[in-house]
């Protein structure tokens, strides 16, 4: 009886089997490989020699944002369908591999920052889990941009969000970061709760998962389903809204930067926001650009609420005698959301969407550098000075030259004021992309919304240079510590001297 049976099973098994492109997906997966390497070696590493356990993770990080190098030839997807070959769940084009390198780098430079602030907390953080859920979230991270199924989609974005929640809460006996980490959680799951019944509708109305199927199907949707699929699409987008801290989803992220120890507040500041603005664009300019007449709107709205409150609740601060660094950070970070969703909502209007994407991946890229760079000045100062107030950053300079102008020089490019010429060419993209898409209002909220920063980045920049009040602190530099200033510092001087080297993104298709 099983004889006659094996002629038929051949044929079906081999309709179903995917080829695997293993040096397409080597970066997320080598990263998440190290990642159970070091949970692994934490059971037989002496307490003493703990610290290796973070150079590993740090080595292989970088090992995993090198092998982005072999793959820049040309476009590649893996785990495509057999009859299919334009619907695949993972592409690496250079969509992906951009992204994937402002992720990786993001998790590379927060890892030296973790190096140096396990070494001054180990007794209040376990290493080796600290480093397998940072590892595993930057492997979700990674994977995210490569998705082109709803399915992979949303795995890989809670691979990358559930190790934060446990990363912003793991400091034992600190109530503010469990604090935290319970609000990040609440508001993670409520996202990703929101998300999933988007897709389910979508996937309900198209009958795939798959991203370029989708846009091809939704546009036929029979009369009787197209409510259901403007509730998808709604549900999806608001889903993704949370994971980009735009408003009125922001309400977690000042609370959860200040609670989280500082190299995941800056972890989160950077590859948090890409997770969100990649999965974004994906969902919105890949699976449903026949809808751009729904998310245009709603993007240019939330961008114009989310650039206004961030900026004038990092200018309240101001109000406040102990005002926190790490604070103002984040409400400048919900401020350069706003502007990061800005080309996002320009797609709907032109004819040429990946043009407005690319003035986002290049804001994006310029914005990771500096705000990583500014995060970590922010950790070396709250070494000697735990509550890290803004008012402790007075007189840096006469202590610290070299770590004050650095500062200095992230924050104007945070501001968009020379000598920081990357921040200045990358708003001026971004204003570009809505001018040109005819989105005229939100280019003048923009400008003054640019404004309104100047005062909080320059009141900030000044102070580093007045003169110390009572007896200034010395701030030694560790050698994890000088390797992210140093990275950032290069990277950020760099693209100032040479701009075209991220602005080309914003002139060349992405997709």
């Amino acid at each position: 009886m099983s004889s006659p049976a094996q002629p038929l099973a051949q044929p079906l098994a081999e309709s179903v089997v995917q080829s695997v492109d293993w040096l397409a997906i080597a970066p997320p997966t080598l990263t998440a490989v190290v990642g159970l390497a070091v949970l692994v070696a934490d059971l037989f590493v002496p307490d003493a020699k703990k610290a290796v356990l973070g150079w590993i993770s740090v080595a292989g990080l970088a090992a995993s944002a090198l092998l982005l190098l072999p793959i820049l030839d040309g476009d590649r997807s893996t785990f495509c369908l057999p009859t299919r070959q334009d619907a695949c769940s993972y592409t690496a084009d250079r969509f992906t591999l951009v992204i994937q390198l402002l992720v990786l780098g993001g998790a590379l430079l927060a890892a030296l920052l973790s190096v140096t602030a396990l070494k001054d907390a180990r007794k209040d953080m376990p290493e080796g889990e600290y480093w397998f859920l940072l590892l595993s979230s930057a492997a979700g991270a990674a994977l995210l941009p490569a998705s082109r199924d709803l399915a992979t989609l949303i795995v890989a974005l809670e691979v990358a969000s559930l190790p934060a929640f446990a990363l912003v809460g793991l400091r034992h006996g600190d109530k503010r970061s469990s604090e935290a980490a319970l609000k990040f959680f609440l508001s993670s799951v409520t996202a990703t709760a929101v998300s999933l019944m988007g897709v389910s509708f979508l996937y309900a109305t198209t009958g795939t998962l798959y991203l370029t199927q989708i846009a091809d199907r939704i546009q036929h949707v029979d009369g009787q389903l197209h409510t259901l699929a403007q509730t998808g699409v709604v549900l999806t987008l608001v889903g993704f809204a949370f994971k980009t801290a735009a408003v009125p989803f922001h309400f977690w992220v000042p609370d959860t930067y200040v609670g989280a120890p500082l190299p995941i507040a800056a972890y989160l500041s950077v590859v948090g926001k890409a997770v969100g603005f990649s999965g974004l664009i994906l969902v919105t300019v890949v699976a449903l650009p026949s809808y751009a007449d729904a998310w245009g709107p709603a993007l240019a709205v939330l961008a114009a609420l989310t650039m206004t409150v961030g900026n004038v609740g990092a200018l309240r601060q101001q109000a406040t005698r102990a005002y926190s660094a790490v604070r103002l950070l984040a409400w400048s970070s919900v401020g350069q959301a706003g502007y990061l969703l800005v080309p996002i909502a320009a797609a709907a209007y032109t004819d040429d969407p990946a043009h407005s994407i690319g003035s986002t991946v290049a804001y994006a890229l310029m914005y990771g550098a500096v705000n990583l760079g500014a995060f970590a000045v922010a950790a070396l100062v709250g070494r000697t000075r735990a509550s890290n107030r803004v008012a402790d950053y007075r007189g840096l300079y006469a202590t610290n030259p070299f770590t004050a102008l650095l500062l200095a020089f992230f924050l104007l490019c945070l501001a968009g004021l020379p000598p920081g010429i990357i921040g200045l060419f990358a708003k001026v993209t971004v204003f570009s992309a809505a001018v040109d898409a005819g989105l005229g209002w939100l280019a003048v909220i923009m400008a003054v919304n640019v404004v309104i920063a100047l005062f909080y980045y320059l009141q900030w920049t000044a102070l580093l240079f007045r003169a110390p009040e009572g007896e200034p602190a010395r701030h030694r530099l560790p050698a994890p510590l000088t390797a992210a200033l140093a990275l950032t510092a290069v990277v950020a001087v760099a693209l100032s001297g040479a701009p075209q080297l991220v602005l080309h993104f914003a002139d060349t298709a992405l997709f």
